[in-house]
């Protein structure tokens, strides 16, 4: 059975800038990307080893700050008061 290999659209090769050059393809349950120009062959991790950074998506939220109720006064505008008189 052979293996079918498909063409990255927009991929460039990492050692030797060619465009459109890249593909994909399974090779004993890995994924494998390679290039047809230079050979280039990189076999892709298929379980993550660094742990999901944090981001203000992922962060868990804070417990909002309770704040004590402030009476506001409003004091009459001068001039306005000084007209009507």
């Amino acid at each position: 059975m052979s293996t079918v290999k498909r063409f990255i659209a927009g991929a460039v090769c990492p050692r030797c800038a060619a465009m459109d050059r890249v593909v994909m393809y399974e090779d004993e349950g890995q994924q494998v990307r390679e290039c047809i120009d230079c050979g280039f062959r990189d076999v892709m991790a298929t379980e993550p080893d660094t742990q999901e950074l944090e981001t203000r998506v992922n962060r868990k939220a804070k417990a909002p700050q309770a704040t004590e109720a402030q009476p506001i006064r409003f004091y009459p505008n001068p001039k306005l008061s000084a007209k009507k008189e």
